[in-house]
């Protein structure tokens, strides 16, 4: 039975460039994050950079609440969702996925996490009545799955990993699955997205930051004065500024269209190590974007169903 949540509902339909335009703007600037990473050359630890981009991500949406004359800090009804989105879409899944690819090559890990957007689907379709599936919307679901595999290519099917770091994986996608339904279930009254971003970042950045100073020290985040800028790209322009889209893209598309991101964060990862790293592009990766691209726009432009319970 389909149940919906009034209070989080959006007004109206949204407009077809308003869901094109966030939800491109956000997969630009997520994807732009993994070219980031590769600039600090592997000289900062994974923890310490879930540490760094989750507090700069909170300094710099503080000073976005504090600049529009609100105080950045949580109001009683706002713990709890901040609480919820910190853990389920931030330092938990990232916690889970540094520990998968310590063992899973990376290959089947991001395939692994490419069925997000179908778990987020399928959860929307049982809870919000105008999120139900249609052919339209499983289809396009299911070929940017294949679209993602292409572009994987032979990674695919690298070998390795144990059952642990597959659950490792499969929780971390159950995690953003998680949160991304309970973003579109937070009252109006709580559900602001520069707030819910704000929130998100700074739970993450404290939990994360505890763990890299308990298990590496202070000195793990020693190497990032020769990677500054990169390090406060990936804080502000991959991190607050897309988190915030998102939660906004959510709100008002609901959660099906705006997990379509998952498959086009790792294209935009694609052209632009291409383009500024001059990686070598091959024709499956081509193809694969390609694919990726049809499925996102069979989903995205497949009209909400109203149903009844």
């Amino acid at each position: 039975m389909a149940t919906t949540a009034p209070e989080a509902a959006p007004a109206q339909e949204p407009g077809r460039g308003f869901i094109a335009f966030n939800l491109l703007t956000c997969s630009l600037l997520w994807g732009s994050s993994y070219l980031f990473i590769k600039l600090m050359s592997g000289d900062v630890s994974a923890l310490t950079i879930a540490a760094s981009r989750g507090i700069l991500g909170a300094v710099s949406l503080s000073l976005w609440s504090l600049w529009r004359g609100r105080n950045p800090l949580p109001r009683k009804a706002e713990i709890l969702p901040w609480i919820f989105l910190g853990t389920t879409n931030g330092w938990l899944p990232n916690v889970l996925v540094a520990y998968a690819l310590t063992q899973l090559a990376s290959g089947p890990a991001a395939m692994i996490q490419a069925a997000g957007p179908l778990v987020v689907a399928l959860i929307a379709h049982f809870a919000f009545s105008e999120e139900r599936l249609s052919r339209r919307r499983l289809g396009g679901i299911l070929l940017g799955m294949a679209g993602v595999a292409l572009l994987i290519g032979p990674r695919l099917f690298e070998g390795g990993g144990t059952a642990l770091s597959v659950l490792a994986m499969i929780g971390a996608t159950l995690s953003y699955a998680s949160a991304n339904i309970y973003v579109r279930t937070v009252p109006s009254a709580t559900g602001d997205p520069a707030r819910l971003a704000l929130g998100q970042q700074m739970l993450s950045g404290m939990i994360a930051t505890t763990l890299t100073l308990a298990i590496l020290g202070p000195a793990a985040f020693l190497p990032l004065g020769n990677h500054l800028p990169a390090m406060l790209m990936l804080g502000v322009v991959a991190t607050a500024i897309p988190v915030t889209v998102f939660m906004r893209l959510i709100r008002a598309a609901g959660p099906t269209r705006a997990a379509m991101t998952g498959y086009l964060v790792p294209t935009v990862a694609v052209i632009l190590g291409v383009v500024v790293l001059h990686e070598a592009l091959e024709l499956r990766q081509v193809l694969g974007g390609g694919i990726i691209l049809a499925g996102v726009f069979l989903v995205t432009t497949a009209p909400r169903r109203v149903g009844t319970s």
